[in-house]
């Protein structure tokens, strides 16, 4: 079934058109990931197909049952509203709903980390306020959920909880987002605006880059084939061929058309020089740094030595303290204690989340101007402010545009290139995926490949990190932070296999704790040595023969433990407190039961071949 269908729109923000004769069509189960450079109008095309702005012609036609759920990429908000009421604003719930919908409401912000359900939206940050407005367009009832970056402002746990999620949802999904694996692991179709033109390509990121390959490979084929044309009719023109003929004047017109055909405009790429100052061989270094704040301890105990050619990524939780730990790197705030000890010729380049003290009212190339005309690049060069915009995407007519007329995006990418007109040769980058487009990003990974400086990010962003690190600094609570030598996915591969082998010492006191009194039951093996031991004995302990007759039973009573919480949690009502301990005590007891299941299996395994070895003994 057809969703939505757009026919021939175009938009035009002011002297730029933005895009022009589109269309396509959404149906059911299509998980769309739109991409575009910044500044194509990505954003202002969701909002035409959403309803709250209108295409200059053509027509977005939906049908009459879609239920349309918009996450713009700046929500508006009521200051005076509770989290709650401003998740349910415009919903027209039936009152028999009402009250699943607040218990899926209170599960999806307790997941997005929003716990206090009451608080005023006035007083929220400005991350978590998107996340109040993500849960919003996730719990209301749609059949197309339309997401403007809905991976910004929420940590890697979070942004993964959110991949399943859309996973697991039924109904088409059309969404913008930089983050690569997301696009990779959720969507199943990409479309991209390209200078005013709409792609379609079926298939993930992955799919998309191989068939964009493709289509730009036989656009470069198709241009060689007019140009040869256009030299043969040349050739022929200048032979003084005369229109005195039908087919002459057929070829005349053909040359005539074949010359005013113009090739589709290369986008360009964003080609940056790596540019630095010189870096002496002592760089910073931290030593049992502690920081906190309103009796929140953040940083513990921390001490690190950084080298010039570090590639450090810094996670954790949102409000753990990564944002504080590069601040104390770049001198902007005093530790409590500790001591923080900078290089001569250290030049920090910070890029924050926020693009601090940036003068609307200036020319683009006005704003790049007051940090450097020119900057001195790796090969020893100079290269110009104006160069420097054009290989960042800043045409020449664009350059003179005053900031404030330029997208979000464009401004986040503006920024960028003002820090490293700085000529730093220590960056510190505190989110820098937020609002660039995929192109801008992977220029910046290549171009930090090639940066003679240390690089320390933190970043939600898989892939970036995985791109671009090779050390990991992860917050694990408590002001705790832990060190780790790899990539992201190293780290959380080596976290997940730590956990593993904690589930298995834990289950020695897992079945104890349903059989207190019992002798302590030892299964703190991995399952290769389990696989070991059944072909090596083939039998039953006394304590496993114990164990498989009565987990069953275990396994029926965690279950109705675990039901008896939900139906406390529907219940729970505005007690956001009692809430969050009802939803840590459902958690504590999935996972038990996911770790006694796994018993089981191994329990009734071992029966199985037991049973097989005496039949063939017989």
């Amino acid at each position: 079934m057809n969703l939505l269908s757009v026919e021939n729109i175009a938009k035009d923000y002011g002297m730029k058109k933005l895009f022009g004769n589109i269309s396509f069509g959404i149906a059911e189960g299509d998980k769309i990931g739109l991409i575009g450079v910044n500044g194509t109008g990505k954003s202002t095309f969701l909002k035409v197909l959403a309803g709250i702005e209108e295409p200059d012609c053509g027509q977005v036609v939906i049908g009459n049952t879609v239920r349309i759920e918009f996450l713009p990429q700046n929500p508006l908000f009521d200051d005076e509203a509770t989290v709650l009421q401003q998740v349910f604003r415009g919903s027209s719930a039936p009152p028999e709903e009402e009250w699943q919908a607040e218990s899926e409401a209170k599960t999806i912000l307790t997941k997005l980390g929003i716990f206090d359900f009451d608080a005023r939206v006035g007083t929220l940050s400005g991350g978590q306020r998107k996340r109040v407005a993500l849960a919003a367009a996730l719990i209301n009832p749609a059949d197309l959920l339309i997401l403007d970056e809905p991976t910004n402002h929420i940590d890697n746990e979070t942004v993964a909880w959110l991949e399943k999620y859309l996973n697991r949802r039924k109904g088409a999904l059309l969404m913008i987002t930089h983050d690569r694996y997301f696009l990779d692991r959720v969507v199943n179709r990409i479309i991209e605006l390209d200078r005013g033109r709409l792609f379609g390509y079926q298939g993930n990121y992955s799919k998309y880059l191989e068939l964009k390959l493709e289509r730009e490979e036989q656009e470069r084929s198709s241009e060689l084939k007019r140009l040869n044309l256009l030299r043969n009719e040349l050739k022929w023109i200048k032979r003084g061929a005369k229109a005195r003929t039908t087919k002459q004047k057929a070829r005349i017109d053909r040359f005539e058309n074949l010359a005013s055909e113009k090739p589709q405009e290369s986008q360009g790429n964003v080609e940056i020089s790596a540019v630095a100052s010189r870096l002496g061989k002592k760089i910073i270094s931290l030593e049992n740094i502690n920081k906190g704040f309103s009796g929140s301890r953040l940083i513990h105990d921390f001490s690190l030595t950084f080298s010039r050619d570090d590639r450090i990524g810094i996670v954790g939780p949102n409000g753990a303290g990564k944002s504080t730990l590069l601040n104390i790197i770049a001198g902007r705030l005093e530790p409590d204690s500790g001591r923080v000890d900078v290089g001569p010729t250290v030049k920090v380049g910070v890029f924050s989340q926020e693009n601090k003290e940036m003068n609307q009212d200036l020319r683009v190339i006005e704003y790049i101007k007051e940090q450097a005309e020119f900057v001195p690049t790796s090969d020893g060069k100079l290269i110009s402010a104006s160069q420097m915009l054009e290989r960042f995407l800043f045409p020449s007519e664009l350059q003179w545009t005053p900031v404030s007329k330029i997208s979000g995006g464009e401004r986040r990418r503006l920024f960028l290139l003002r820090v490293l007109m700085e000529a730093p040769n220590v960056l510190l980058l505190d989110e820098p995926t937020n609002d660039l487009d995929i192109q801008t990003l992977t220029i910046l990974e290549d171009y930090l490949d090639e940066f003679p400086g240390a690089v320390i990010a933190v970043s939600h962003d898989r892939y970036f990190l995985d791109r671009v690190t090779d050390k990991i600094l992860a917050f694990t609570g408590n002001g705790n932070i832990e060190k780790y030598l790899g990539s992201y996915s190293d780290y959380i591969e080596n976290a997940r296999s730590r956990a593993a082998v904690d589930a298995n010492n834990r289950k020695t006191g897992l079945f104890n704790e349903f059989n207190a009194g019992n002798d302590q039951i030892s299964h703190s093996k991995s399952e290769g040595t389990e696989e070991k031991n059944k072909s090596r004995r083939l039998k039953f302990s006394f304590n496993e023969q114990r164990e498989y007759e009565q987990i069953d039973d275990i396994i029926a009573g965690l279950e109705d433990e675990l039901q008896d919480i939900k139906a406390q949690v529907e219940e729970a009502g505005s007690d956001f407190v009692r809430l969050q301990q009802l939803l840590d005590e459902q958690q504590r007891l999935e996972q038990r039961l996911d770790e006694l299941m796994e018993r089981w299996t191994y329990l009734n395994e071992l029966a199985d071949e037991i049973a097989r070895n005496k039949n063939n003994k017989v």
